[in-house]
C-alpha cells in the first residue's frame, strides 16, 4: 500500500555487481511479486522481465502469494508490508516456514512505522528491504528505486538459484589463511577467494572507540555482534556505526540497537561529543565522521558531500576520520554488505596501528565489503558472525575471548 510520507531522497544505489561465471543466468531466477497496488505490480514485473529475470507470478495480498508459492517455487519474493487480507508481516513467517531458503525482500514506503516493521521483518528472516517512493508517480519515475530493485533480485536470486543446483564434486583448495578463518560449510556453497591475514596489531594502550561498518544484511549482524560483546564491555567506549540505510530507517535502527543491548543510542548529531557506553549511528543520507572539538575532544561531524563508494553515509568517511583522531586506539569490524565501502578506511586504520576484523563469507548475506577488506590483506581475522562479538570483546578488554 502506498501511503503518504515526506519527500526523502532514496537510498544510494550501489555499483552493480559483476555477474559470476558460475552463477545462474538471469532467466533461471524466479521472482514472485506481492503488492496490493496494481500499478506497482505492473511496473515491477515489467522492469524485472526487461532485466531478463523470470517473473513467475504477481499477487495482490499475502494470502494469494502463499497459495502461488506452493506451485511456482520462486527464488525471490518482493513482499509489500501493507496489504489486505494477509499483510507482509503475517505472510513472511509462513513463507519461510514453507521454504526456509526463500529470499524475501520487504518493500515499504519511508515512514517511521514501516521502517520499524521492516527491521523487525529482517530479524524474522527477510534478507533485505526496499524503500519505495511515496506515490505511484514516484515509483514510475524513480531510476534509483528501479536499479536498487533489480540489483536485489540479481543478488538474492543467484544465492537461492545456486542452492537448487547439485553441489560440485570438488572445489579448489583455499589458502591456509582462508582455511584458518573458515566457518562450518554454509547451506549454499560460496567459495572464498584466497586472502592473507595481517599480523595482530599491538596498540599502545586500551582502545578508545569501536567502529562498525555494514550494509546488506547488516541490521541483524550488527545486533548480534553488539549482544555478544555485551553491555558491560560496551560501556567502556563509544560505539560508532555506519549502516547503509535511507533516512528514517537509521533513526529506527539506532533505537533497535539501543534496546537490544540496553544502552543509549541514536543518530549522531553535529558537534556531539563522544561518550563511553553510547551508540552513534550515521544518519541516512549524510556522512558521519569525526573532528577535534574546541577542547580537542573528538566530536561528531556530519556533511552532505557527494556519495563515497556510491554510498552516503559511507564507512570510509568514518574510518578515515577515526584513524586521524584516534590512531591505534581503535577497534573496528566490517560486516556483511554489498560493494567495497570500508576498504580505504580500513587501510587508514591499519596504517595507524589499529586492528580490523572482517566477517567471513559463509555467514555474510553478501561478502562484498568484508571480502574486499580481506582480499586487500587488511584484516587480522576473518571470522564467522557468532565469533566476532567475543573477538571484539577480547580486543576491548584485553582478556581472552
Amino acid at each position: 500500500m502506498l501511503a503518504a510520507s515526506p519527500q526523502i531522497p532514496p537510498r544510494p544505489v550501489p555499483k552493480p555487481l559483476a555477474p559470476s561465471a558460475a552463477g545462474p543466468a538471469p532467466g533461471q531466477i524466479r521472482v514472485l511479486i506481492a503488492d496490493d497496488s496494481a500499478v506497482v505490480r505492473g511496473l515491477v514485473a515489467r522492469w524485472i522481465g526487461e532485466a531478463g529475470f523470470n517473473v513467475v507470478g504477481t499477487a495482490s495480498n499475502g494470502r494469494i502469494a502463499l497459495e502461488m508459492m506452493a506451485r511456482l517455487d520462486p527464488d525471490v519474493v518482493l513482499l509489500d508490508i501493507d496489504m489486505p487480507e494477509l499483510d507482509g508481516t503475517e505472510a513472511l513467517p509462513r513463507m519461510l516456514a514453507a521454504s526456509p531458503s526463500l529470499q524475501v525482500v520487504m518493500m515499504s514506503t519511508l515512514t517511521t512505522r514501516n521502517a520499524d516493521i521492516s527491521l523487525k521483518c529482517l530479524a524474522l528472516g527477510a534478507v533485505d528491504y526496499l524503500a519505495k517512493p511515496e506515490s505511484n508517480r514516484g515509483v514510475t519515475t524513480s531510476d534509483a528505486f528501479r536499479a536498487d530493485l533489480i540489483e536485489r533480485v540479481r543478488l538474492f536470486g543467484a544465492v537461492r538459484a545456486r542452492g537448487r543446483r547439485p553441489t560440485p564434486p570438488s572445489a579448489p583448495a583455499a589458502s591456509p589463511a582462508a582455511t584458518e578463518a573458515a566457518a562450518p560449510a554454509p547451506a549454499v556453497s560460496r567459495l572464498s577467494a584466497p586472502f592473507t591475514l595481517r599480523p595482530k596489531a599491538r596498540p599502545a594502550g586500551p582502545p578508545k572507540v569501536l567502529l562498525i561498518g555494514s550494509s546488506t544484511g547488516g541490521p541483524r549482524a550488527v545486533g548480534e555482534v553488539l549482544e555478544k560483546i555485551g553491555a558491560a564491555t560496551l560501556r567502556r567506549l563509544p560505539v560508532l556505526i555506519v549502516q547503509h540505510m535511507p533516512p528514517i530507517f537509521t533513526a529506527v535502527f539506532a533505537e533497535h540497537m539501543g534496546s537490544r543491548v540496553g544502552l543509549p543510542s541514536g543518530e549522531g548529531k553535529a558537534d556531539e561529543p563522544l561518550q563511553p557506553g553510547r551508540i552513534y549511528v550515521a544518519p541516512g543520507g549524510r556522512h558521519m565522521g569525526l573532528v577535534a572539538g574546541p577542547g580537542r575532544e573528538p566530536v561528531i561531524r556530519l556533511d552532505d558531500g557527494p556519495p563515497v563508494n556510491f554510498c552516503r553515509p559511507a564507512v570510509d568517511v568514518l574510518f578515515k576520520d577515526a584513524a586521524a583522531i584516534f590512531g591505534s586506539a581503535t577497534v573496528s569490524v566490517i560486516l556483511t554488505g554489498m560493494g567495497s565501502d570500508g576498504t580505504h578506511g580500513a587501510r587508514a586504520l591499519v596504517d595507524a596501528g589499529g586492528p580490523v576484523l572482517a566477517q567471513d563469507e559463509a555467514t555474510s548475506t553478501v561478502w562484498g565489503m568484508p571480502g574486499s577488506v580481506a582480499k586487500a590483506g587488511l584484516a587480522q581475522a576473518v571470522l564467522p558472525l557468532p565469533e566476532i562479538g567475543p573477538a571484539l570483546r577480547s580486543l576491548i578488554t584485553g582478556q581472552p575471548a
